[in-house]
């Protein structure tokens, strides 16, 4: 699931406004409607704000909001599939460090 359908999902389960978000945030209502709709990223910080306003599991947020980044980044790239599988490697390496 991407970060802004889970936002969105969040947000209307607790039945809160965009508008609410958003003054929250420090941001406009179109800048927050925005980030929903997957056009523009939310900063981290932003990310962590969220949580804590919608009462969300910040380590989960943070995952998805980072796998979209990823997604991002490697979208258009015929190598995607196979830098993430090194990327893997590499990441699992330094855990075990």
């Amino acid at each position: 699931m991407q970060f802004g359908e889970r936002i969105r999902e969040l947000r209307e389960g607790q039945g809160l406004l965009q508008r609410q978000l958003a003054a929250t945030l420090e941001i406009d209502t179109p800048m927050f409607s925005k980030i929903e709709r997957g056009e523009r990223k939310a900063k981290r910080e932003q990310v962590e704000q969220l949580a804590s306003l919608l009462h969300a599991n910040l380590p989960d947020l943070l995952r998805i909001w980072l796998a979209d980044q990823i997604i991002d980044l490697v979208r258009n790239e015929p190598q995607a599939s196979e830098a993430l599988k090194t990327a893997l490697k590499e990441l699992k390496k330094e855990v075990h460090l």
